[in-house]
Parts: structure tokens; sequence; C-alpha cells
């Protein structure tokens, strides 16, 4: 086996984002690699969203979908990145998702079947029912698996990015600008670390809501990419905007199975456990309110009178065929013996999307020369201090499609070279120390209680201390049995988890102003 391989572009992830700059890279003739730690192409955040993906309208007003956006994100989006995305959805959704990828979006007498979810004004949400992100993923891989020009690598993890100064052995280098070359990357298989050099980078690699106590994430969703930017001395922004979904399944063997906006979008109420509808209390817009007010308002409920859940009542209100609508959910809840069609929901919040991440421009460029980020581990200003629903998915194919372009611009022209003599190969630790599981089991439910209690939904000045106190003994622990131990993907997603928290809390203490999924008591409860 090689230590190292070459390509013209390493993709870190196999999601929306990096699945539609893996497609338009490889049909331009780029040669393209991406990597997924994962066993196959399912395992993405993007192959778990229910809701659907949000377009605009042929006969709408742009306008309106500008200003959801921006209400949504309590008006400190960029406004720029929200008209690009506004203006490019319609044309690139129907080029990639709909004309190239044949993704089979509901339809109603010939019409889609568009959706509307919280804050959204207009029914302008493209579904495949209740599993439109499983059928995106699949519709990307069966057309990726035939281009020629693109290698997929699953049970491949990064472990670093290789970026000029730091991993170059040539004390000259210290005078050029930063730049990613590639990177560190553990063959799951061979248990062997490769070095992958590429002349561009895209980190794809996604959220990072695993590292709280409640997520509706894949559990090693902790923020991988946001770490390996942090050590590469990319620009990290808005990491204390975390957007909790409401609607969780609460139940003791469900995980946290979500329960879409589009059923609160269809009718559905929240009641507390007094049998009392209670949404108009906290906002005008009632069940439809943007999804940070709508879960502190279930919290604030749960506080109120003593309770682990609430109850969210589709079967009341539903006009639509429910197990027809959402036949993921209805079987879901109904293995567990909970019948929507006949009686409410218990629900409860759970992490969700991280709003910040690696700070990027319009084509996805970082601070980081030859480094892109895009989805949900970049920060691109679209979604403000809180994401509009269904825009995630969007925001991939649009910052997908837009890096990948500037790459193809740019990537024959480039005069910038690297050495891969200077970068020496990975070193194992000597002795090595066998992977104790129940140390990293340990460390990661202490993450996810302290995130959770402290970092959670309604935050405070005295909690955040805390939490930094705890997580900075944590990571110095962690960082020695990392120095000592076997490679495998538990300990790096483990370095990464608490990296990524400390993160989250260090701009959570920074941030004095509550804002949209960032709120922040100035008195202790």
């Amino acid at each position: 086996m090689k230590e190292y391989y070459e390509t013209d572009v390493l993709i870190i992830g196999g999601g929306i984002a990096g699945a539609t700059a893996a497609l338009t890279l490889a049909e331009h003739g780029v040669d393209t690699t991406l990597i997924s730690k994962g066993d196959d192409y399912t395992a993405t955040n993007t192959n778990l969203a229910q809701g659907g993906i949000a377009a605009l309208g042929e006969d709408e007003d742009p306008e309106d979908f500008i200003g959801d956006i921006m209400r949504s994100g309590d008006e400190i989006n960029y406004k720029t990145s929200v008209e690009q995305i506004v203006r490019e959805s319609g044309k690139l959704v129907k080029e990639i998702l709909i004309d190239k990828l044949k993704v089979p979006f509901s339809k109603n007498s010939g019409h889609y079947d568009l959706a509307q979810e919280g804050a959204h004004s207009n029914r302008r949400i493209l579904n495949v029912k209740d599993m439109t992100g499983r059928a995106i993923q699949e519709s990307f891989y069966n057309y990726l698996k035939d281009l020629p020009n693109l290698k997929i690598l699953f049970k491949h993890t990064a472990i670093d990015l290789l970026t000029y100064p730091h991993h170059s052995v040539n004390p000259a280098r210290i005078y050029e600008e930063p730049k990613a070359i590639g990177a560190y990357i553990l063959d799951q298989v061979s248990h062997k670390v490769i070095r992958l050099f590429a002349k561009k980078v895209i980190l794809a690699s996604g959220g990072f809501s695993s590292i709280f106590l409640h997520s509706t994430n894949p559990e090693d969703a902790v923020g991988s990419g946001i770490a390996m930017a942090y050590r590469g001395r990319a620009r990290l922004a808005n990491l204390e905007y975390v957007q909790f979904h409401p609607t969780s399944l609460f139940h003791k063997e469900a995980g946290s199975f979500l329960i879409s906006e589009a059923v609160r979008g269809e009718g559905a109420k929240l009641i507390n456990r007094k049998g009392e509808y209670f949404m108009k209390k906290y906002s005008p817009l009632a069940e439809l309110a943007p999804r940070d007010e709508v879960s502190r308002a279930i919290y604030a409920e749960m506080i109120k009178h003593g309770d682990d859940f609430v109850l969210l009542d589709l079967a009341s209100f539903a006009t639509i065929d429910i197990k027809e609508r959402f036949p993921t959910i209805y079987d879901t809840c109904l293995k567990y013996g909970i019948d929507i069609e006949k009686r409410p929901i218990p629900v409860v919040p759970a992490a969700h999307y991280g709003i910040g991440g690696v700070l990027c421009d319009l084509k996805g460029r970082t601070s980081v020369k030859n480094l892109y980020a895009i989805g949900e581990v970049s920060t691109t200003g679209v979604h403000g201090a809180n994401r509009l629903a269904s825009v995630s998915l969007l925001e991939g194919v649009v910052w997908g499609v837009n890096s990948a372009r500037d790459i193809i611009e740019n990537i024959a022209s480039g005069n910038d070279p690297y050495t891969i003599a200077e970068v020496p190969a990975w070193k194992y630790p000597y002795p090595q120390e066998e992977l104790d599981p129940a140390l990293v089991w340990q460390d990661k439910v202490t993450i996810k209680y302290i995130m959770w209690n402290y970092s959670g939904i309604v935050r405070t000045a005295k909690r955040l201390e805390r939490a930094k106190s705890d997580l900075a003994y944590l990571r110095h622990r962690i960082n020695k049995f990392y120095q000592k131990t076997e490679i495998t993907n538990s300990i790096i997603s483990l370095r990464d988890s608490v990296q990524t928290a400390l993160i989250v809390v260090a701009s959570a203490l920074i941030n004095k102003v509550s804002r949209g999924a960032h709120f922040i008591k100035e008195t202790e409860e």
C-alpha cells in the first residue's frame, strides 16, 4: 500500500454539498476524489432530511423568499448570499435534481405537491413525502458511480488537513501564504494513515449537533471539519448559533428520531401534558414560528410543568392522508406503539443544525488558500442567526456548484505546487496503546451532557463558564489519550468532539446578545 496518493480535488464529505461539487467537477473532466467515513452513501445528514428543499417558484416574487430567510435569521444574514441562493435556487434545482438526477419529487394532478413549513410565507418546498433527503442522496450516487473522473472512497476518515507551512519540514515555507494541499486520511480497512495530496480541498463534512445529548444527527456528526479547519487556522464564525429542532420523538428506544417541521406545516399543534395548546402564548405565528421560538416555548412549558416532553397533535387537525404524506414518520412511530392517526406524538427539542462554521465567500473559498467549505460545515451568511427550514439542502446545491465552477476556472492556470517530500508520513505512536472503548464512551457522554446542560437551548454566563472549564480539562486528557493510542474512527471523533464543543462554548461566551438560535439569559434560573 502506498503512503501517499494525488488527485486534483479532494472532497471531504458525501452529503448533498459534496455530491453536487463532485458531480460538477467530474463532468468537467477534473480528477476528483470524494471520501466518506461512512460504510456507504447513506451515512450523511442529507440522507436523514425529511422535509424537503426550498426553491423559488416560477411566479413567486424573489423578495418574498429573501424576506422569509432574512426574518428567520433575525436580519443578520449576509444579504448578498441570501440573494444568490434565492436567485439561483430554481434554476439549479431544476437542472441538477429534476432534469439530471430525476429525483422523484411528490406530485399532485401533474404538479409538484409543494409543502409549507415554519416561517415560510408560501408553499415552495419540493419534497418526496417525508423522505426527501434519502431520495436525493440515492439519486446522486446512482449518477455519481458511473462518472469516470470521480473516485469515491467509503470507510476513509479525514484526520487533519495538510497545510503549508504547518506540515512542511522546509522552514522557508513560513514566508508563504497558508494553503491547503490535502489531508491525512485513515483507511479504516487497512488501519493505515495515508497522505492524499490535492491542488484544491473542499470541506463538505457536515455539522456538529451530535456533541449534544439530544440530537437528530448521525452519531459521528461532531464537527470534524470545523475542528480540522480550526487546527488549519481557517476563520470560523457564528458557532454560537445552534438550531434545536423543536420536535424529535421522545421514546427511550427511539434515539432522537426527527418529526419533520412539515407535520406542523400540515396543521399539527403542540399541547402540554395538561392538555393546553400553548404556542399562541409565545408567538402570533403559533406552530409556524421559527424553530428557535418553538424550541424555547417547548422548553419553557417543560420547565414550568416539570415534564420531559410535550405532545404534537396531528390526528385532530390534519386535512391530509397522514399515512400517505408521512409514511416514514407513521411507520417509525407505530413501531414504538404510537399511532399518529389516532393520538398525539410525544416530542422534545433536539440539536439539529449548526448555523456557524468555516467562514467562506460566495464561491465557497475560505481564508486558507485552496481550501473551500460548503454545506453545513460552512458559514455563508445565508442563515444569519437562525436557519429557515429546508434551505440547507438548497445551500448545499448552490455552493456545491459555485465552488466547483471556481475550481474549474482556476485549477489549470494556478502555479501553486507542493512538494511531497516536504510533508512527513504519518507518525504512529510507539509503544502504541490499545484503545479502551469504555474510556472513549465515557468521555463522549460527558461532552454531550456538558453541552446539553450548560450550552443548550437556554444559556447563562455561569453555565458557559462551567462548560469552558470542564471541556478544557477534558480536551487536555483526550489529547494525551490521542497521542498514545492506536488511531481509529472513535478516537478521531472524540478529539474533534471536544475541540468543536470548546469553540461553540467560547463563541457563546463572547456573544452577549440573545438573537435567533443563541439565547443567553442575564440571570440564572
